[in-house]
Formats: C-alpha cells, sequence, structure tokens
C-alpha cells in the first residue's frame, strides 16, 4: 500500500502527536512506524492494548538485529506492538546512539514499508537534515509531509527546506496552527510556500491542542473524539488519504499505457477467402 512520511526541519514540533493521531482515525489498516535515527519516545507515551506498558526493545531494533541479510515486508509485523485503541506500531530507536549500527538499515525498511502488502504506514522520521542516510527511506515514500509552526523561525527553515528537497516525492506542508488563528494561520504560510517557487501537493493544518495530545496518551474514548486535534486530524487524514490515492490512480494508468506501448501490434489480416471449393 502506501507509505507517507511525517517530518520537520526545525525542532519536529508535534510530528508524533500528529502521527498517532492520523493513525488513529485512519480509515483503512494502518501501521505507525517511529523511524527517527535520533530517538524516539512512543513505548514511553503511549500505553499498550492490554493497558500495561509497551517493549520499548522489540520494534526497529529488534528488526534491525534480524534482517541483517535482507528485510521482507511480511518481516515487519513480526516486530510490532499494539497500542490501546488497536493500532499497530512499530517502535523505534530509544536513543540516538543506536543509529550508529544501523546506518544500513534506512533504505530496506523504506523498501519494505512502501510495499507492506496489507496496511498503509505512517512514518515518524522526526526531524530531517540531522542523518543524510534518511533520504533512503524517504525517497521510497508517495508522499513527505512537512510540519511547521507559523513561527518565523520554523517558517525560514520550512523554506530551506522545500529548496533543497529533491523533486520526487510529492511534498505536502502541514501547520500546527492555533485554533483561534487557525484558517488566517494556514493562509499565511501557504503564501510563503508559493513564493518559493516549490511545487507544492497542498498546505494543510492541525490545531495546536494540548489537552487533545494528553487524552491521546491514555484515554481513547469520547472526550478525545471531540478534541480539535482528533477533529483537525480527520480533515487532514482525508486530504492525506486522496492524495495518495490519486496518485496511485495516476501511476496505475501511466503503466497500464506503457504496457500497451510495449505490446507488439498484431499482424494486419487479408481478407479471408471463402472455404469449401473452387472460385466460379
Amino acid at each position: 500500500m502506501a507509505l507517507i512520511v511525517l517530518a520537520a526541519d526545525k525542532g519536529a514540533p508535534g510530528v508524533t502527536t500528529a502521527a498517532t493521531a492520523l493513525g488513529a482515525i485512519w480509515p483503512r489498516p494502518v501501521l505507525l512506524a517511529e523511524c527517527d535515527p535520533a530517538g524516539g519516545d512512543l513505548a514511553y507515551r503511549l500505553p499498550a492494548a492490554d493497558g500495561g506498558v509497551l517493549n520499548p526493545a522489540r520494534g526497529l531494533l529488534t528488526l534491525g538485529a534480524t534482517a541483517r541479510r535482507g528485510l521482507h515486508p511480511d518481516q515487519i509485523h513480526e516486530h510490532t506492538q499494539k497500542i490501546i485503541g488497536g493500532l499497530d506500531v512499530l517502535a523505534g530507536l530509544t536513543h540516538g546512539e543506536q543509529a550508529a549500527g544501523l546506518t544500513w538499515l534506512w533504505g530496506p525498511l523504506g523498501r519494505a514499508l512502501a510495499t507492506l502488502p496489507d496496511a498503509d504506514v505512517l512514518a515518524d522520521c522526526g526531524r530531517l537534515g540531522g542523518h543524510p542516510q534518511l533520504a533512503e527511506l524517504t525517497t521510497e515514500a508517495a508522499l513527505v509531509v512537512l510540519f511547521t509552526r507559523a513561527s518565523l523561525d520554523h517558517v525560514a527553515h520550512l523554506r530551506e527546506r522545500l529548496q533543497i528537497m529533491p523533486r520526487e516525492p510529492q511534498v505536502g506542508v502541514v501547520v500546527i496552527a492555533d485554533p483561534r488563528q487557525y484558517r488566517t494561520t494556514i493562509e499565511e504560510v501557504r503564501r510563503i510556500v508559493a513564493g518559493t517557487g516549490r511545487n507544492v501537493a497542498f498546505v494543510s493544518g492541525l490545531a495546536h491542542d494540548p489537552k487533545g495530545a494528553e487524552l491521546l496518551r491514555g484515554q481513547w474514548g469520547g472526550r478525545l473524539d471531540r478534541s480539535l486535534l482528533i477533529r483537525t486530524a480527520r480533515e487532514l487524514g482525508g486530504r492525506l488519504d486522496a492524495q495518495v490515492r490519486a496518485q496511485e490512480s495516476a501511476e496505475s494508468a501511466f503503466r497500464a499505457r506503457e504496457q500497451a506501448a510495449r505490446r507488439p501490434a498484431e499482424p494486419s489480416r487479408s481478407p479471408v477467402e471463402p472455404s469449401g471449393g473452387a472460385r466460379p
């Protein structure tokens, strides 16, 4: 199915919260993969499905230990865990020093996640730029989503990141916006992004909602569903899903045209003489 990379340039503002919220409302089976080489905290932040704690040693570390001779998509789910609410997660590294022994992993991991047959993948990649080898994973994505706040420094870093990123895969921008100035903030960032000359698939938003983020850490019930975080995550998730599916449809149509063009033309047939006797 589809690999969607979620990341930021400076400070990774709210990427993990956004990834978890999107995973909670995703319309199809989905895997939340923590792919930040600097280390992550999903194992400490989210409760397991049984109400206990996740095992921080099971995830990217155990996958890397078993995949040195090759990584196949079928191996991924052997190292995932379920959190409360039923979301499958691939827990990441617990600290950045562990990444030193896994520099070879990111390319094979990206290819495996991009071809996972039974689920979309939301990959929380944290901050781009600090680990160049992460580019080997992002190039396998159907879509890269860059998160930013509307402050001057964050938007400046976003502009620089957009200018140095390769043209493929497609890139979208999400603004972590104050609900009191939600639409205005998104429009301001949209104008700035348009001024970069970079072809960006969309500029959308996600509400800055600390209370909703706290609910997301442990209570997946009615109050969470009514939070601004989840309400805006539903809107954003619909945008991401539509973007990826449209891209898949376009790629399928392109492949079909290529196959038709390579197919040898059938030889022209001359009129067939009537059978069963000589001409008059």
